[in-house]
């Protein structure tokens, strides 16, 4: 991004941008005109499918308020147990807690770039696709990249955290 570029963007997602330049990211932060809070608002705004929105969900593990990131299909719901299954006993995250644990408010949390060091899931569903979309810090922005830059970045473990019918 040039310097123009990325002074435009938000302060949160001009952080994530510098960041995805420091590790040798080649596709820019893209800000949406109307927001990205959700993973439907998102799609719609980049014209793809739901199921390629690579949402972040802070969870807080009971035992030492750990922050716990999945990082999940935006067509998926999460299954709680799954994931506790791997990392122990969930506690919901408030607002506070995730802005503090991540540096990001709700809604623009990126998979990359927190505060505290969250352990991480990364959902299997998410290979099913050639192509992802990623928060970058702010409601509005967001960032494209492949399944395995994202396993890259992030390190996290893929497995399977989706609710099943």
């Amino acid at each position: 991004m040039s310097p123009e570029s990325l002074a435009a963007l938000p302060e949160s997602a001009q952080r994530v941008a510098r960041l995805l330049l420091e590790l040798g990211h080649d596709k820019p932060v893209v800000v949406l005109p109307q927001t990205g809070k959700t993973s439907a608002e998102a799609a719609a705004g980049l014209g793809c499918e739901v199921a390629q929105i690579a949402k972040s969900i802070i969870f807080r593990r009971a035992a030492d308020d750990a922050p716990v990131l999945v990082i999940a299909s935006g067509a998926n719901r999460v299954d709680e147990a799954k994931v506790a299954s791997q990392v122990g006993e969930l506690a919901k995250a408030d607002a506070k807690f995730v802005r503090d644990m991540t540096g990001y408010a709700i809604g623009g949390v990126c998979p990359i770039g927190h505060a505290v060091k969250p352990v991480m899931l990364l959902d299997a569903d998410l290979f099913n696709y050639d192509s992802l979309w990623a928060a970058a810090g702010h409601p509005h922005a967001v960032f494209n990249l492949t399944p395995r830059q994202l396993a890259d970045m992030t390190g996290a473990p893929v497995v399977d955290v989706a609710l099943r019918a």
